[in-house]
């Protein structure tokens, strides 16, 4: 069956993994390698990577730090590895609407305490997975404008992995670029043109729920 549907977009987010998977090849059954899914969108398409590869799966706890007033725009994003937290700001959004530190700080309080929350909710009381000399996949179901994934990227450079890689199905193409000046490799299937949202990569864009996140990453899922 194809991986695809009519004009080039993904059955849904399943489909999407296998075709980034395909693209992974040279990763398959060796034992340094760790995939890192970003939820909750982002953990079905690691799942099936992950299966296809052999590898271990593990959850990245990304949040987007929503402008004031204009929560979807992102000022910034929040990662966590292990007890490692990394913050990215995004300065032109924060010189544009003249965001003050103090307020930048209310909204990075209040992402942390929601992504550590989801953190216990998906993970449990397992610890999270030892990245150092790893080769390290961070998939998302997509990449917009990629501040989410720097925050990824940024958090998972601390902990010394030997490979960096960012594995999406769908992205704009400036994006991509902009990630391959500070990861060792991007992959990504398919590059709508013109890009206005990730969503345009999928006939299923339906949000992935948390249970649904909970069950892909309970040990034997795969």
């Amino acid at each position: 069956m194809s991986l695809y549907t009519h004009q080039g977009r993904f059955a849904d987010r399943v489909t999407a993994g296998r075709a980034v998977a395909a693209l992974l090849g040279g990763y398959a059954a060796r034992t340094d390698v760790v995939v890192l899914g970003l939820p909750r969108g982002g953990v079905p398409v690691a799942a099936e990577v992950a299966r296809a590869l052999g590898a271990v799966l593990d959850v990245l706890i990304v949040r987007k730090l929503g402008a004031p007033g204009q929560p979807e725009l992102a000022m910034g994003a929040i990662a966590a590895v292990g007890d490692v937290i990394q913050v990215v700001s995004n300065e032109p959004v924060i010189t544009g609407l003249h965001v003050t530190q103090a307020r930048f700080d209310e909204v990075r309080r209040r992402e942390l305490a929601e992504l550590r929350r989801r953190a216990a909710a998906y993970r449990g009381d397992r610890a999270p997975l030892r990245l150092t000399g790893q080769v390290v996949i961070i998939v998302d179901d997509g990449l917009a404008t990629g501040s989410t994934m720097r925050a990824a990227v940024a958090a998972v450079r601390q902990s010394s992995p030997s490979r960096v890689v960012v594995a999406v199905p769908v992205a704009a193409e400036r994006t991509c670029e902009m990630l391959r000046e500070q990861v060792d490799e991007v992959v990504c299937a398919l590059f709508p043109e013109p890009f206005r949202a990730v969503h345009q990569g999928y006939r299923d864009f339906t949000q992935t729920p948390d249970d649904e996140v909970i069950a892909l990453l309970r040990p034997g899922s795969s």
